[in-house]
């Protein structure tokens, strides 16, 4: 799939590439980052520009990731947010904050806005977000965003080697006010 780019009232939602790889690297130096996220910490150059140059554009030449970085009309870098395909008709929704950006909505509305786009265009059904038990911050943006927690997974998530609980919620296109693909029975 061709990259896209997507706005918002407050954002611009757009594919990153080499002109981002120091922003990325700058932003991935906080610890809170590489606390919670999954990238690699010590978080090197080289990992960025494996990202911006190789991760990103073979995602979506591949349609197994779509990575959007998240940025003011200006320019700056607000964050990351991607939707990792998981299987037929389920995505995924991961994301990071830089520091200065945090607590204003900024991800939540990045969320929302991706996860529409991934209702239309690519015909997902429902969209997943999953958090170490304990990561409030990013529980907040998924609560913001309209997600529902089911519950908590035990060992789901693999951080730097260690098996870890997660909170697990989901955004369905109906939570939108958008259909579905698919017939959908909720339990009584």
């Amino acid at each position: 799939m061709d990259p896209v780019t997507l706005t918002t009232e407050r954002l611009v939602l757009r594919v990153v590439g080499a002109d981002d790889t120091d922003a990325v690297h700058e932003a991935a130096q906080d610890p809170e980052i590489q606390r919670w996220t999954t990238i690699p910490s010590p978080y090197l150059r080289e990992h960025a520009t494996g990202f911006t140059h190789q991760i990103v554009p073979e995602g979506w030449a591949d349609g197994s990731a779509f990575a959007f970085g998240v940025f003011l009309p200006s320019g700056a870098l607000v964050g990351m947010l991607s939707i990792t395909m998981r299987s037929l008709g389920v995505g995924e929704v991961g994301f990071w904050a830089t520091k200065e950006h945090r607590g204003n909505g900024y991800i939540a509305e990045a969320t929302v806005a991706a996860s529409r786009w991934a209702f239309i265009d690519l015909a997902v059904d429902r969209v997943e977000w999953r958090a170490e038990v304990g990561n409030a911050g990013s529980r907040a943006v998924a609560e913001r965003a309209g997600f529902t927690m089911e519950g908590t997974l035990r060992a789901a998530i693999n951080n730097k080697g260690v098996r870890r609980d997660c909170w697990v919620g989901s955004l369905l296109p109906s939570d939108l006010g958008l259909p579905s693909t698919a017939p959908y029975l909720p339990a009584r």
